[in-house]
């Protein structure tokens, strides 16, 4: 005897309280497999794939690609056997978990998220057809339209008036189906092609821009990141202070170790989890770098969590290595190797993207010198290694050459000043400056 399992919208991250389906990977009557990819999910933090908690058949999409869902909100049903239904119903499906509301004939305007409480539903008007004072099923009390951040950013892309379009959505939102329903009737409409082929320029032209220049729509990650960005600099008073480091030992103990390291671990040992081990090490002797501004106090944190930028093909993320003072430099290489391989193959997941109190990143690795880099909201600082370059220094009054790296570090001047920051940039440099060939990295 089959039975079915209600599928929800999981908890996506502790700040995060619902998502958007971007895509189905499964179809009504395909065979599901439990913790295998069943659907593609957009927050306005990152996009996830979301397994499927059960082993069974798809039978039912209850929220259709472009729905934003609560978390614990229906998305599909799917049928397995009667014993394990029964098991998986009390585990994944609570009955605390909320439900999408049924569909009605005649619903109300969706409750403003500033409203307290639910309003009443009015009495269902006679049959008429609908004018411009009649608002549509998905805006507010105050008559705002409402649509997910997917929605709005593919509108923006396409260069769509949302509010010109018809939802087909639950309760009459707009979906991403909508858009590009759009997209793909406007690009058709007659005289449209031509249009296009005669005045390019007219049709894609901007504030600044000339003829023949091109508008390259911002994707969702960088958009995100250049809001954070901008919060930054208009909020946190960036200061900034360098130090020269002697990576002699640095350099010799990788090259002693990076052959059996490949081989045992299947991936090479770069200079990065060095300087994130430096890092840990000076966030533990100097706990007010390792903290947030909040307000009228310093929040020291306990966990030393440490972002790591990670550049894509055209965006860049800081994925987080949690709990970093607890590895070996070995283990920062995994977790870093980690971290990387799954943001390149877009397989992060929020909550790798959450809870960072410090941030580390290799800029020099493209060869940079000095970086004065933007420091992460909610974070005292941001270390920045730069390119190792052999360069003549002074040794014991004679010319040697040394490989030598200048690392920056950017903080903010309201929880540091600049004796408590050379103090963490000093431990940092001595760290690196003590590591000698014989130095365990397990």
């Amino acid at each position: 005897m089959s039975e079915t399992v209600k599928v929800t919208m999981p908890q996506l991250g502790e700040s995060v309280h619902e998502g958007t389906i971007s895509k189905w990977l499964v179809k009504p009557g395909d065979r599901v497999i439990e913790f295998e990819p069943m659907l593609e999910v957009e927050t306005d933090k990152v996009a996830t794939e979301v397994p499927s908690p059960v082993t069974g058949v798809l039978k039912e999409i209850l929220a259709a690609d472009g729905t934003t869902v609560p978390s614990g909100g229906e998305i599909a049903v799917v049928e397995v056997e009667g014993a394990v239904a029964k098991e998986k119903v009390a585990a994944k499906t609570p009955e605390t978990a909320p439900k999408l509301p049924e569909p009605d004939p005649t619903p109300a305007a969706p409750v403003s998220r500033t409203d307290p409480e639910p309003k009443p539903k009015a009495t269902p008007p006679s049959p008429r057809t609908a004018d411009a004072t009649t608002p549509s099923d998905d805006r507010t009390e105050t008559g705002e339209h409402r649509f997910s951040p997917a929605v709005r950013m593919l509108a923006e892309e396409n260069h769509l008036d949302l509010e010109s379009l018809k939802g087909t959505g639950l309760g009459g939102r707009v979906t991403k189906k909508d858009i590009e329903s759009a997209v793909a009737g406007r690009s058709t409409a007659p005289g449209m092609q031509a249009a296009e082929a005669t005045a390019p320029a007219a049709a894609t032209a901007g504030p600044g821009e000339l003829p023949g220049d091109q508008r390259v729509p911002l994707g969702r990650i960088k958009k995100l990141v250049g809001e954070n960005m901008v919060k930054s600099k208009t909020t946190i008073p960036h200061a900034w202070q360098t130090q020269e480091v002697d990576m002699s030992g640095v350099v010799a103990n990788r090259n002693a170790n990076k052959g059996k390291f490949a081989r045992e671990e299947g991936f090479s040992l770069t200079f990065l989890p060095y300087v994130i081990m430096a890092a840990t090490v000076a966030l533990r002797e100097h706990p007010d770098v390792n903290a947030s501004f909040g307000g009228d106090a310093i929040v020291i944190h306990r966990d030393i969590n440490v972002g790591v930028s990670v550049g894509m093909e055209d965006a860049l993320v800081v994925p987080v290595i949690k709990r970093a003072d607890s590895l070996s430099l070995a283990g920062i290489a995994r977790a870093v190797n980690d971290i990387a391989t799954r943001a390149r193959d877009g397989k992060l997941k929020v909550d790798d993207l959450q809870g960072g109190t410090f941030t580390v990143n290799n800029s020099g690795t493209f060869g940079t010198l000095f970086s004065y880099s933007v420091i992460a909201p909610g974070q005292a600082g941001i270390l920045t290694m730069e390119a190792i370059v052999e360069r003549p220094v002074a040794i014991n009054g004679m010319i040697g050459i040394k490989p030598m790296m200048y690392a920056c570090f950017s903080f903010d001047h309201r929880i540091l000043d600049g004796l408590q920051a050379a103090r963490f940039l000093v431990s940092c440099r001595k760290w690196l400056e003590t590591v000698t060939v014989e130095s365990q990295i397990y």
